[in-house]
C-alpha cells in the first residue's frame, strides 16, 4: 500500500481534525514544532483514518549548540583520567576550620573522613582529599583555596 505525503508545514499550521482524521487510509501527516528557545523539537507522525493514535510516541530531543549530551558528558567524565585532590599542611588554619571546610566542599564527606584526611596533612604534611576526574578535581581544588587551604592536583594511577 503507497503512502502519500500531505504535509511539509509545521505542526502549528495543521489544525488537530487534519491530523488525527486523514481523508484517505494511508496518508500521513508529519509536524514538528520547536520551543520558544529553539532548544527542544518535538515531532509527531499522524496518518490513516481516525482514531487519532500516533504511528510512534511524540519524539523529544533537546539539543544545546556546541554542547555535547549530558549522556556523553558523564561518559567522558567515567573514561576521564582520575586525578588526586590534595591538601598541604599549613601553619595558619585551625584543624576544626579545615575539617568544616572538607565537609562543604567534598560531596559525601563524613566527619570522620574529613578528620583523617586533616590529621594525616598534618602529620605527614600532605594528604589525599578526594579521587574523581580531572575537571572535578579542579574544580574541588579551587574551593579548597577559595576557603584559605592549600590545595593541588596531581594524576591518579588508579581508577575513579
Amino acid at each position: 500500500m503507497k503512502a502519500s505525503l500531505r504535509s511539509a508545514t509545521p505542526l502549528a499550521l495543521i489544525s488537530p481534525n487534519q491530523l488525527l482524521n486523514a481523508s484517505t487510509p494511508g496518508d500521513k501527516y508529519f509536524g514538528f514544532k520547536y520551543s520558544k528557545d529553539r532548544s527542544t523539537v518535538m515531532t509527531m507522525v499522524a496518518s490513516g483514518k481516525g482514531g487519532g493514535l500516533l504511528e510512534k510516541p511524540p519524539t523529544i530531543e533537546k539539543t544545546t549548540p556546541g554542547r555535547e549530551s549530558e549522556f556523553d558528558l558523564r561518559k567522558s567524565k567515567k573514561t576521564s583520567p582520575p586525578y588526586r585532590v590534595m591538601l598541604h599542611n599549613d601553619n595558619y588554619n585551625k584543624r576544626e576550620y579545615v575539617v568544616q571546610v572538607l565537609m562543604k566542599v567534598i560531596p559525601g564527606m563524613t566527619v570522620d573522613i574529613a578528620v583523617n584526611v586533616m590529621q594525616e596533612a598534618h602529620i605527614n604534611g600532605l594528604a589525599v582529599v578526594i579521587i574523581c576526574a580531572q575537571v572535578d578535581a579542579e574544580d574541588h581544588c579551587m574551593q579548597l583555596r577559595g576557603n584559605g587551604l592549600l590545595s593541588s592536583i596531581e594524576p591518579a594511577d588508579g581508577g575513579c
